[in-house]
C-alpha cells in the first residue's frame, strides 16, 4: 500500500491541475494509482469539468472528489487562494466500488442501492453535495445496513446555490446527490473525529423534552441553568459563552463519568427568557445525560491532540499509510490564526504520511460507533494495510 499527495495553488485550474499531476507522476514511477481524491477550490469559474481529462496521465482506475472552499494536500492547508489537491493511492487487494446517488430518500438509502454487491464489511468515503442531499437520513440507513463498517467523508463546499457543487466520480462530474466509495479487502480504516469542545458546568439529567426542545435540566428551566452557569464563568469564558456555546449529548448512557470523547456535540439554535426553554440542533430523549460546552482555538487544539495522542496509544496490527481529512469551514486559519494547523498536528503524532482533504460545509464520522454529520469539526481517516500473518 501506498499513499502521495500534492497540492498546487495556482491562477488557472488547468496550471494547478497539471503540477499535481506531474508531482504524482514522479511519486508514483512506474505504480498505477488505483485511487486519486482530488479536491477543488470553487475558486476557479472555468475548467472544474475538465479533471477527468487531466488526470488521464495517471490512469487511475478510480477517482473521486469534489469543489471545496479550501484544500488540503502536500502537508498543505490551502484556503486563501485558488488550489488542487491530489492525493493517490496504490491499494493492493483492496476491491474499491464506485456509486452514485441522488437523493438519499428512503427509496435510495444506501450505497448498497447504488451498487448491490457491497459487502457488510466495507468501510467508505462519501462526499455529498448539501443542497440536494439527505445526509442525516443517509447515514442512518448506512449504519443499519453496513453494521460492520464505518462511513468517513464530508459536503462539497464553495457552491452557492443548487447546482454549483462538483461531484467527483471516475470520468464524471455530478451537481447533485452524493458520490462515493466502498473499500474491502486488504485495508484497515480507523476514523478520528475531533469536535473541538471543552465541557463547562456540570453533567445534567434531561427531566422534560419535546424533540428537540429541552424544557427541563434536573428539574429546572434550561434559562436559568445557564444564567447561573453564565456568572460562575471566568471572563473569558463568559465571553465564549456568548458565541460559542454547544451542548454534548452523552452517547452511552450508562457511564458515570464522562470526557470530550463521550459527548455529541450540538448546536443551541436558541433560548426563550419567557419559557426558559432551550432548543438544540438535536433530538433529545428524556434521561439523557447533557453537559454544556464552549469552543475557541485553544480547546480546539487541545482536543484534537488528546485525540490523535490516544490513537498513537492503541494497539493495531498494521502501520498508518495515508489519511483523509475533513475538516469544517470555520477552521483552518479562520480559528487558529495560522495555516496548516491540523495537518502539522497529524503529521506530528502519526510521521509523515500523506494527507489530502478539504474544508467542508459538514463533516461525516462516527462517534462511540454511531455516525453522525457534524460542524466544526476534523473527521479523520487513518488508512493502513492489515498485517500479514
Amino acid at each position: 500500500m501506498r499513499w502521495l499527495s500534492t497540492v498546487s495553488a495556482g491562477s488557472s485550474f488547468e496550471t494547478a491541475l497539471s503540477k499535481c499531476v506531474v508531482d504524482l507522476g514522479e511519486l508514483l514511477g512506474q505504480d498505477r494509482p488505483d485511487l486519486v481524491v482530488a479536491f477543488v477550490s470553487s475558486g476557479y469559474s472555468a475548467g472544474r469539468d475538465a479533471l477527468a481529462a487531466g488526470l488521464a496521465a495517471l490512469k487511475p482506475r478510480h477517482v473521486l472528489g469534489c469543489s471545496a472552499g479550501g484544500v488540503i494536500g502536500g502537508g498543505r492547508e490551502v484556503e486563501l487562494e485558488p488550489a488542487v489537491s491530489l492525493t493517490a493511492a496504490v491499494l493492493p487487494d483492496v476491491e474499491i466500488t464506485p456509486f452514485h446517488l441522488e437523493s438519499g430518500s428512503p427509496s435510495e438509502g444506501s450505497a448498497r442501492d447504488a451498487a448491490p454487491s457491497i459487502e457488510n464489511g466495507a468501510h467508505f468515503v462519501v462526499l455529498a453535495d448539501p443542497f440536494s442531499f439527505d445526509v442525516d437520513r443517509f447515514i442512518r440507513q448506512m449504519d443499519k445496513r453496513f453494521p460492520g463498517g464505518r462511513v468517513l467523508g464530508g459536503l462539497a463546499s464553495g457552491g452557492r446555490e443548487p447546482g454549483s457543487n462538483d461531484l467527483y466520480l471516475d470520468d464524471t462530474v455530478h451537481h447533485s446527490g452524493a458520490v462515493g466509495m466502498a473499500f474491502t479487502g486488504a485495508v484497515d480504516v480507523d476514523i478520528l473525529v475531533a469536535q473541538g469542545c471543552r465541557p463547562i458546568g456540570v453533567p445534567m439529567f434531561v427531566t422534560r423534552c419535546r424533540q428537540n426542545v429541552v424544557e427541563e435540566l434536573d428539574g429546572r428551566r434550561p434559562y436559568d441553568v445557564l444564567t447561573e452557569l453564565f456568572q460562575a464563568l471566568p471572563r473569558r469564558d463568559q465571553d465564549l459563552f456568548r458565541h460559542s456555546l454547544f451542548l454534548g449529548i452523552v452517547m452511552r448512557s450508562a457511564q458515570q463519568q464522562y470526557g470530550s470523547g463521550d459527548f455529541l456535540v450540538r448546536n443551541i439554535l436558541g433560548l426563550d427568557r419567557d419559557s426558559g426553554v432551550l432548543v438544540v440542533g438535536a433530538l433529545v430523549e428524556e434521561r439523557s445525560v447533557v453537559q454544556f460546552h464552549l469552543r475557541d482555538a485553544q480547546t480546539s487544539s487541545a482536543d484534537l491532540t488528546a485525540v490523535l495522542r490516544r490513537y498513537v496509544e492503541q494497539p493495531r496490527s498494521g502501520s498508518p499509510q495515508g489519511a483523509l481529512i475533513f475538516s469544517c469551514l470555520g477552521r483552518g486559519v479562520h480559528l487558529y490564526g495560522e495555516p496548516d494547523h491540523d495537518t502539522n498536528l497529524l503529521q506530528r503524532h502519526l510521521g509523515a504520511l500523506a494527507v489530502g482533504g478539504f474544508f467542508c460545509n459538514g463533516e461525516i464520522g462516527p462517534v462511540n460507533g454511531e455516525t453522525f454529520l457534524h460542524g466544526y469539526t476534523s473527521s479523520i481517516g487513518i488508512f493502513s494495510a492489515p498485517a500479514r500473518a
